[in-house]
C-alpha cells in the first residue's frame, strides 16, 4: 500500500486484518458442505459486483453520486441511552435497541445478546480513512451491562470491530460466529472456549438460547486480498418465548422462506435495508427486498438496520427508511423505526414518528423509484468464487 512502510503494514495487518485460519479449525471448514473448490459458495449463484465498463464505473460514481444527499443535513438525534434504561427489564420479555447501522441489543426471555457490535469511529482497519460515523454511539460498551453472547454475521469492517471485539472481552459473553471468523477474534485475545463457531443450520446453545447460523447470500473480506476461509451468515435466536432474526449483511434470495419455515415465525426481524447499489445488486438488498424477505420470514416485527450510520453507498441517507416505510405501509407490515438508542418492545412496536425528515431539512416524503437504480445492460461481473482485493459493498 502507497505510503505505509512495510513495518507498519505488517502492524496494520497483524491486528486490524485478523488472521487466517489454520489446524482442526481449517480442517472443519474444509469439511464443509458449503465449501466448494477452495471456497465457500453463495446458496444461489451470486455476482459480488457488476459493472458496465470497468471497477472505475464504481469508483467514480461512489465519488461523485449524490455526495451532498449522502450524509444527514443536521445531526441524528441520537438517544443518549443509560445503563439504567437497561435494568428494568421488559413487560414482554423481548425488548430491542437499535444502536445504529446493524448493532442491535436484544433482550430476549431474560438474556441479552449483541449483534454485530460496531463502536468504532471507521469502518476500516486504518483510523485516519475510510468510511466514519455519522452519528455518535447511543451508549458506551462499558456501561451496556452483562451481555450472555455477542453475534457476529461476518468479518466486513462495519460488522466485526476489532476495538469493540476487545472492549467486550471483559464482559463474559460468549461469542457465536461463522466459520473461520473466530480465528479474528483469537487473534484479538478471546479465550478460545468462549467461541463457536458454526456452519449454516448448526445450532449452539447458550444460556438458555438456541443460536442458529442461518444461509445468506453475500461474502466476507478483510484483509488485501479476499480470503476463501471464512463464512458469512445470518441468524436465528429463540428463547422459551421468543424468537428473532438477524440478517446480516445478504443479497435476497428464496432462502428466507425456507428460514421461516424451519425456525420461524419469529417476533421480530432485523433486516438489512441499507448500503444497495446497481453495481452490487446481489449481496445487499433493496428496501423493497427487505421488507419481502421479512414476509418470507414469517416475521411479526421488521426493524430496519444497516443504514444511516455510515456513508457506504451512492444512495441519499434516508431514502433506505423512507423506502421500508413506504413499501412496508403497502404491504401491511408493522415496522419500527426508532431513533439510535431508543429501547422498544416489538410487542407494542412504536408508531413511525419520521423523526429522519427533520435531520435532512425535509418534511414531506422522499420521492423515489421503486427500483435501487436503471440497469446496466450487459455488465462485465466479479462472480461469486473469485479471490480478489477488497470490494466496494461493506
Amino acid at each position: 500500500m502507497r505510503g505505509l512502510s512495510t513495518a507498519g503494514w505488517h502492524r496494520v495487518r497483524a491486528k486490524a486484518f485478523g488472521a487466517e485460519p489454520a489446524g482442526e479449525r481449517l480442517a472443519r471448514i474444509r469439511r464443509s458442505p458449503h465449501f466448494v473448490d477452495g471456497a465457500f459458495r453463495n446458496p444461489v449463484p451470486t455476482r459480488r459486483l457488476v459493472y458496465e465498463r470497468s471497477p472505475l464505473e464504481i469508483t467514480r460514481a461512489q465519488l461523485t453520486t449524490d455526495r451532498g444527499r449522502r450524509v444527514p443535513g443536521n445531526p441524528v438525534p441520537v438517544h443518549p441511552l443509560r445503563a439504567a434504561d437497561l435494568t428494568v427489564p421488559p413487560t414482554s420479555g423481548l425488548r430491542l435497541t437499535w444502536l445504529g447501522h446493524a448493532t442491535v441489543l436484544a433482550e430476549l426471555d431474560g438474556r441479552r445478546v449483541l449483534f454485530d457490535p460496531v463502536w468504532g469511529e471507521r469502518c476500516s482497519p486504518f483510523t485516519g480513512i475510510g468510511p466514519k460515523r455519522l452519528h455518535p454511539a447511543p451508549i458506551r460498551i462499558a456501561d451496556l451491562g452483562p451481555v450472555d453472547v455477542v453475534v457476529i454475521s461476518h468479518d466486513h469492517y462495519d460488522h466485526l470491530d476489532m476495538t469493540s471485539v476487545r472492549a467486550l472481552i471483559g464482559s463474559g459473553a460468549q461469542f457465536a460466529v461463522p466459520l473461520g471468523v473466530g480465528a479474528h477474534l483469537e487473534h484479538w485475545g478471546v479465550p478460545a472456549h468462549r467461541i463457536t463457531e458454526l456452519d449454516w443450520w448448526e445450532s449452539t446453545e447458550v444460556a438458555g438460547l438456541t443460536l442458529t447460523a442461518t444461509p445468506a447470500r453475500h461474502y466476507c473480506s478483510r484483509g488485501p486480498r479476499t480470503s476463501t476461509h471464512f463464512l458469512w451468515a445470518s441468524w436465528a435466536v429463540a428463547g422459551p418465548a421468543h424468537r428473532v432474526f438477524h440478517s446480516g449483511d445478504t443479497g435476497y434470495f428464496p432462502g428466507f422462506a425456507e428460514i421461516g419455515g424451519r425456525l420461524g415465525p419469529f417476533d421480530a426481524t432485523m433486516v438489512q435495508v441499507g448500503a444497495y447499489s446497481r453495481f452490487w445488486p446481489e449481496v445487499h438488498m433493496t428496501p423493497e427486498e427487505g421488507v419481502r424477505a421479512h414476509l418470507d420470514l414469517g416475521g411479526a416485527v421488521l426493524l430496519p438496520i444497516h443504514w444511516g450510520t455510515f456513508n457506504l453507498a451512492p444512495h441519499p441517507w434516508e431514502e433506505p427508511v423512507e423506502r421500508t416505510v413506504a413499501e412496508a405501509r403497502s404491504l401491511a407490515v408493522t415496522v419500527a423505526v426508532p431513533r439510535p438508542g431508543v429501547p422498544f418492545e416489538p410487542a407494542e412496536p412504536p408508531e413511525p414518528e419520521s423523526w429522519w425528515r427533520a435531520v435532512v431539512g425535509r418534511p414531506e416524503p422522499l420521492v423515489v423509484e421503486a427500483q435501487a437504480a436503471e440497469p446496466l445492460g450487459e455488465p462485465q461481473s466479479v462472480p461469486d468464487e473469485a479471490s480478489h482485493g477488497d470490494e466496494v459493498p461493506a
